[in-house]
């Protein structure tokens, strides 16, 4: 694989993209290192609470809570049912998040979509039927039964102007603590380090902001909820966080180096948390998966096979690790977009996709995985690519706005 380096905001500000800066690096150091800039800042202001039409039963949503003051909160499409087995994704290049059927090459009669706040990333499913999303704005609360944001959180942290695209201010990887207490989401400071912040699923408000890396993507909880982890894209490691006492040690997991900084395009993406023994799994370029000890900080690499670009990952209850291959860094030299299915014991299928994608979900049987078509760089479309495990055939769904995020209900 012939490895460039990736895109990062201009420093000179928002109108200026430099051209791409040739390398002679060899493999696996970041051949070119290519600028790309922040889109421009368009200021939202978060939405008022107010009242939704009901859910199957006809009732009224709960008021919104913890929100900026403003416009009336927007609403769903109306009175849908949400059965068990539909998709919640994002809508990274709009403002919500689209309910949907995917067993219906549409989206099927009970797709709708909610308002929740500006370029929603990462979305958390709690077992009361609360998705948490992080947006650009806050985190914002859906009740998933009566289709209505219940609450948009305002961060803490300063993240300047709100704005779009994939350099975007404010909140990006999200998780749940195992009681479903709290919240926690890792929010993007642009040009510097980022937050943990937790909040209070109660109260519904930030509780307190631990410092992290550069550019959460992703975050995940061990499974006695002890620690948190941010997996920092542009600090080339992974954050660990003390959940009763909020101290934080960083690992480095940059298993090609960290030659190239910003530019490369050789860090982590995302992270799964591995149920037999705890460790953290992060895939890299389709090549090496790196396995840390988050109480170590010990990292060893196994052999991947894919090729590709990898990005998102998660793993299911029997250790099955699914992996996102996002397309070639270099198309004479790479592979395309996959799927990688890779066993415990090491055994992997590279099941291929049409088009890069971003993240993946599996169905609660284990029999179908959802990958969402709204990669977080350029190239992205709009839908959802359905896999059949067993037999590898992929069929698409039309979904929303570049869908990122996505959680099966």
């Amino acid at each position: 694989m012939t490895h460039r380096a990736e895109e990062v905001p201009s420093p000179t500000g928002a109108g200026a993209v430099p051209p791409p800066v040739p390398s002679a690096e060899p493999r696996g150091a970041g051949a070119v290192r290519r600028l790309a800039v922040v889109t421009g800042a368009v200021l939202l202001v978060a939405a008022l609470a107010g009242c939704a039409d009901g859910g199957a039963d006809g009732g009224a949503a709960p008021a919104e809570a913890s929100v900026r003051p403003s416009a009336p909160a927007p609403t769903g499409d109306g009175p849908v049912r949400t059965r068990e087995g539909m998709l919640l994704v994002t809508d990274f290049g709009a403002d919500s998040v689209t309910f949907l059927d995917p067993t219906e090459p549409d989206g099927g009669s009970g797709r709708s979509s909610v308002k929740v706040g500006t370029a929603p990333y990462g979305i958390a499913l709690g077992d009361d039927g609360t998705a948490w999303v992080a947006t650009a704005e806050g985190v914002a609360a859906v009740d998933t039964a009566t289709r209505a944001r219940t609450a948009l959180i305002p961060y803490e942290t300063g993240t300047g102007p709100v704005t779009t695209g994939e350099y975007r201010g404010g909140g990006m990887g999200i998780a749940l603590s195992p009681d479903g207490k709290h919240v926690y989401v890792g929010v993007n400071v642009p040009g510097g380090n980022g937050t943990l912040e937790v909040v209070d699923t109660g109260e519904r408000k930030v509780v307190t902001a631990v410092p992290v890396g550069r550019r959460p993507f992703d975050v995940d909880v061990s499974r006695d909820g002890r620690q948190v982890y941010t997996t920092d894209h542009d600090s080339f490691g992974v954050t660990v966080v003390d959940s009763g006492t909020w101290k934080s040690r960083r690992i480095e997991v940059a298993p090609y180096g960290t030659e190239g900084g910003l530019g490369s395009w050789l860090k982590p993406h995302y992270t799964a948390v591995r149920p037999s023994d705890g460790a953290l799994l992060l895939p890299f370029e389709g090549e090496r998966l790196a396995v840390a000890d988050p109480d170590t900080g010990r990292v060893r690499i196994e052999r991947m096979t894919a090729d590709t670009h990898q990005h998102g990952a998660t793993v299911t209850d029997d250790g099955t690790l699914y992996v996102v291959g996002t397309g070639p860094i270099d198309p004479a030299e790479d592979e395309g977009p996959s799927l990688t299915v890779r066993k415990p014991g090491g055994e992997e299928r590279v099941i291929p996709l049409d088009g890069p994608h971003e993240d993946v979900a599996v169905s609660a049987d284990g029999r179908t995985a959802y990958v969402s078509g709204g990669f977080t760089r350029d190239g992205y479309w709009n839908g959802i690519s359905v896999v059949d495990i067993a037999t590898g055939e992929v069929r698409r769904v039309e979904a929303g706005d570049r869908p990122l995020g996505i959680a099966v209900l």
